[in-house]
């Protein structure tokens, strides 16, 4: 799933926190990140934003209620 223009990041990251299964970032490379990895989500986040917006992001979650709780987060921030 795409997801665009974040602008809370610290709520996205509880958001993925409060996420039952994997939620994994795809680079533009096409590498996949565990963003429940506390490391991965400061090391590819600091990458992709530098004006505390996040623009774009293709992201994974295996679990239909983490999906879910990404699309509502998405609709409701």
């Amino acid at each position: 799933m795409k997801v665009q223009n974040i602008t809370n990041i610290d709520k996205f990251f509880k958001v993925i926190d409060e996420c039952a299964g994997k939620v994994e970032l795809v680079t533009e490379e096409g590498d996949r990140l565990n963003l429940k990895s506390k490391l991965s989500q400061y090391v590819s986040m600091a990458k992709l934003f530098s004006d505390g917006q996040i623009g774009e992001l293709e992201i994974i979650a295996y679990e239909a209620e983490d999906v879910e709780k990404l699309i509502q987060f998405m609709m409701n921030n």
